[in-house]
C-alpha cells in the first residue's frame, strides 16, 4: 500500500510518500516536498489546491492519505488556513483520508521495533513530521 503522509504547517501541506510491501518500507521520490495554499480566503484558490493535490494522488498512485491532525486549542493550535487545508484534503473522494493524532504518532514511534534514522531517508528535515505520520499509518493497519 502506498500512503502519503501529510503535516500541515502554515500555508503548506508537507508531504512524504511511503509504501509497505512484504515488511519492506520504501520511500519513493516525489517531485515536490510540499503543496501550498495561497490566499485561503478565496474559494477558487482552495479548489486549485485540492485539484493539485488530487492530481498528485493520481500521478503517484496513492491509496491513502494520512494527515497529522491539527490541535484546535492551546499553545500549538492550528491557524484557520491549516484547517482549510485539512478540510480540502478530507473532501477528496478518490482516496481514503485519515487523521492521525500527534499522540498516536508519538506512541507508534516509541513502540516501533524498527529504528529508522531520519537522516538516512534522503528526505529534507522539514518532512520529518510527514514521514512519521505515514510511518504511523502503515503500522496501524
Amino acid at each position: 500500500m502506498r500512503v502519503c503522509g501529510v503535516e500541515i504547517k502554515g500555508d503548506d501541506a508537507i508531504i512524504c510518500l511511503m509504501s509497505l510491501e512484504n515488511n519492506m518500507y520504501d520511500i519513493p521520490h516525489a517531485r515536490v516536498p510540499k503543496i501550498s495554499l495561497l490566499k485561503g480566503s478565496d474559494s477558487e484558490n482552495i479548489r486549485k489546491f485540492q485539484f493539485t493535490f488530487k492530481k498528485f494522488i493520481e500521478d503517484y498512485n496513492i491509496q491513502a492519505v494520512a494527515v497529522k491532525e491539527r490541535m484546535t486549542k492551546g499553545k500549538f493550535a492550528g491557524g484557520s488556513q491549516s484547517f482549510k487545508i485539512e478540510a480540502a484534503l478530507q473532501l477528496i473522494d478518490e482516496v481514503q483520508v485519515d487523521l492521525i493524532r500527534p499522540n498516536e504518532v508519538k506512541d507508534c514511534l516509541n513502540k516501533a521495533q524498527i529504528t529508522i534514522d531520519f537522516r538516512d531517508t534522503g528526505l529534507k528535515q522539514f518532512q520529518q513530521g510527514a514521514f512519521e505520520t505515514a510511518f504511523t499509518f502503515l503500522n496501524t493497519l
